[in-house]
């Protein structure tokens, strides 16, 4: 087993010293670089990455907090940008073959809201084929031997092993938090729509853009600046919720979801969420479980149809554009991928349809909730890290948050074996600033 010695880099716990004067963002970003020169080699988060122009927004960057004005609180953040998010100056080519080398010649809305912030722009970060299945070559930087996740990947590698304070995400089924747990980082998946996806290269109703970030302020700050420059999807309402990172708020009861994944979940994995949930109970949140409520049970049962209604709705919405990639270059589309527009021609317009009406069905349901609850706590993955790079892992405890619309966070709260996995927290819809708050109490609950 082989591991890179290097810890998450906060941009938001350095802030203070920027201010002063005592660090600079020029300070911070040489600290990944020299992380990035000794360890990408064996990381592979990056696709591309332009050292010199990062070191340029950094020295902007820099001079802005010495004047005193800059842009925003992550003026001078490193960032990576998931490559299915366009960006001007780095080619755009979604893991896959068909998009070699090609420019969109725009940013993305999330990468234009960033830079507009002030946020350094490291690179293009690693993702599976269209933020699909097919894993590109990124490894775990607490065992290279095993998968960081997908189909995040580079982000939630290149913010574990230092490269970046945070990294941009998207999520469809688990490809923000599943990685955010294998790499022991904070992952967040706001409710969909919550930030403009203009740019970005997933087209599936329950993809939504999000970040992966060293700390629950880092994850805020990136996500709310955001927001507050291009919205959200349109249509749709932008993430809510102050500039600053939400402050701690004790919930007062919560839900823990077993999901289709209970049974799956190793034991030891069980243990360390039943551990941390005698914690809650011990500082005096009430938490309730399918035993206690029959409404909870009918959505534990619900749930089961989470994963395979999911593959329904993705399967059919993935229909275009894959009908025209496979018809005029198949040779550069997977067997995966083939396989997948396979599934979408056999799929009917009414089979897509039963999908979206049991899925509002359930969200109506988990909604209804709110009456009883401030929120939901399960595991954000089944066990550690699976050996092996050629799979991403098993999404079946975050596929509800998915398909469910919902907010959730991957607090890095837990080690199995030497190696991290996530407490996941989900929240209700457009309350992602009240799930942000109960998870800064959560976390410092479960840590003591």
């Amino acid at each position: 087993m082989s591991v890179v010695p290097h810890q998450p880099i906060s941009y938001a716990q350095h802030v203070a010293l920027i201010r002063e004067g005592r660090e600079s963002p020029r300070d911070i970003l040489e600290i990944c670089i020299d992380r990035i020169n000794q360890s990408e080699q064996h990381i592979s988060a990056f696709v591309s990455y332009d050292l010199n122009a990062a070191r340029d927004a950094a020295d902007q960057s820099s001079h802005r907090w010495k004047a005193g004005a800059p842009l925003s609180p992550i003026d001078g953040m490193p960032i990576g940008v998931k490559d299915v998010i366009e960006t001007i100056d780095l080619p755009t080519q979604m893991g896959s073959a068909y998009f070699k080398n090609w420019h969109s010649n725009r940013d993305g809305a999330s990468v234009a809201a960033l830079r507009e912030a002030g946020a350094i722009i490291l690179g293009k970060t690693v993702t599976t084929e269209f933020a699909a299945t097919v894993a590109g070559p990124t490894r775990n930087p607490h065992d290279l031997t095993r998968t960081p996740g997908g189909s995040s990947s580079g982000s939630a590698a290149g913010v574990a092993a230092g490269f970046m304070s945070g990294g941009l995400g998207t999520q469809v089924v688990g490809s923000i938090v599943r990685p955010a747990s294998y790499c022991g980082v904070w992952g967040f998946k706001p409710t969909v729509g919550a930030l403009n996806r203009g740019g970005s290269h997933d087209y599936m109703s329950q993809s939504c853009a999000g970040v992966l970030a060293a700390t629950r302020d880092d994850a805020w700050l990136m996500a709310i600046e955001i927001a507050r420059r291009v919205g959200g999807d349109p249509g749709m309402y932008a993430l809510r919720g102050p500039a600053h990172t939400p402050h701690s708020q004790r919930p007062k009861k919560l839900i823990m979801l077993e999901t289709a994944g209970w049974s799956r979940a190793h034991a030891d994995a069980k243990n360390q969420l039943n551990k941390a949930l005698s914690q809650l109970t011990h500082a005096g949140i009430e938490i309730l479980t399918r035993a206690d409520m029959g409404e909870i049970d009918a959505l534990e049962k619900d749930l089961q149809e989470a994963l395979p209604l999911t593959r329904v709705i993705n399967a059919w919405e993935s229909l275009w554009p894959l009908n025209t990639y496979c018809l005029h270059h198949p040779e550069l589309i997977s067997k995966n991928m083939h396989e997948r527009l396979g599934e979408a021609r056999a799929l009917s317009l009414s089979d897509y349809e039963h999908a979206l009406q049991r899925r509002d069905h359930i969200r109506a349901a988990y909604a209804h909730l709110k009456k009883s609850a401030d929120g939901f706590i399960t595991l954000s993955a089944p066990d550690v890290a699976p050996v092996g790079i050629e799979s991403t892992g098993d999404p079946i405890f975050v596929v509800p948050g998915s398909f469910l619309g919902v907010p959730a966070l991957n607090i890095p709260s837990f080690t199995l074996h030497n190696l991290p996995l996530g407490l996941q927290v989900l929240g209700f819809a457009h309350e992602d600033a009240d799930l942000f708050a109960h998870a800064g109490d959560i976390e410092t609950i479960v840590a003591s």
